[in-house]
């Protein structure tokens, strides 16, 4: 009688904790759902009123859905200026500075992260200090650094440097990395004649493709989006990138005078649209990246 007692207790227990577990996921998901929408609904909106005609983008109380769907719109993204060379213009940008970006910070991380020299500790309290400085307070001088070379409306300023190291942040990643990876198969390399470098072009490098595609997405995120820099170097419209061609909607009105809200929407979405898309694909490998990095949220 007291087993079966104790069987029934245990039995509703157990049915107890399994009732609370469910309901906490049941209200995580929830929230998480909630969040999600909440933070995806600029984002419908915007594609929602790229399909609007020009008199509805601004009405009160806004309207939902349009009267009338005007895909057109996308349409004369493409043929109103030059928003086709401004995209190739972008592409061009990003694909080279993430390159840059990937091969030279891995390079500085391995260095950090393997070799031991005098002052290798201040070097890399120098490089993280760096993130301390906003982009902003270093505009002035890459402008009259880039002025004095002659590079100015040129795509030197916007691809060079990104192949001296990168960005401390980048640096700091793969060293981070890098320092998870045993230092046994670098001796055991050693021992077989390998250099410094082949251990890391044939070793670490193969091993460190989470972090090289954390890095190749957050730079060439960060690179198509890119807006104020370029701003500042890029004065011919036909060597604009996408985020300060679609500027010229939000400034210049039609030949009639009406707003180009519905243009700039629609530029808006199609810029978007490439970056989601890479993020999506290599999402999984973002998230191993950073967490076998060791950063914490």
């Amino acid at each position: 009688m007291a087993q079966t007692v104790v069987g029934d207790y245990r039995s509703t227990r157990s049915a107890s904790v399994g009732l609370r577990r469910a309901l906490g996921r049941a209200a995580l998901y929830t929230i998480a759902i909630l969040l999600g929408f909440l933070l995806f609904a600029p984002i419908l909106w915007g594609l929602i009123s790229s399909f609007k005609p020009d008199t509805e983008i601004k009405l009160l109380p806004p309207v939902i859905f349009p009267s009338r769907w005007v895909p057109q719109n996308y349409v004369d993204v493409w043929t109103t200026k030059l928003f086709g060379v401004w995209t190739q213009n972008s592409v061009f940008i990003a694909v080279l500075a993430t390159i840059g970006t990937v091969l030279t910070a891995a390079l500085s991380g391995y260095s950090f992260a393997r070799f031991r020299y005098p002052g290798r500790g201040v070097l890399f309290g120098l490089t993280i200090a760096t993130l301390m400085l906003p982009d902003i307070v270093t505009l002035v001088p890459r402008f009259i650094l880039f002025w004095e070379l002659g590079w100015l409306n040129t795509y030197l300023p916007l691809i060079v440097p990104y192949w001296f190291g990168g960005t401390a942040f980048f640096i700091f990643l793969f060293r981070q990395f890098f320092m998870t990876i045993p230092t046994d198969l670098d001796e055991a390399a050693k021992i077989d004649g390998a250099s410094y470098f082949q251990i890391f072009a044939r070793i670490v490098l193969p091993l460190s493709g989470p972090v090289m595609a954390t890095v190749a997405i957050i730079a060439f995120i960060d690179q198509w989006n890119s807006f104020l820099f370029p701003l500042t170097i890029l004065n011919s419209p036909e060597k604009f990138t996408v985020s300060i061609g679609l500027r010229w909607f939000a400034i210049s009105p039609s030949a009639d005078s009406r707003p180009l809200d519905q243009l700039l929407l629609a530029g808006s979405m199609m810029m978007m649209a490439p970056i989601m898309v890479i993020f999506f694909c290599g999402q999984r490998y973002f998230v191993r990246g950073v967490v076998m990095s060791g950063i914490k949220g």
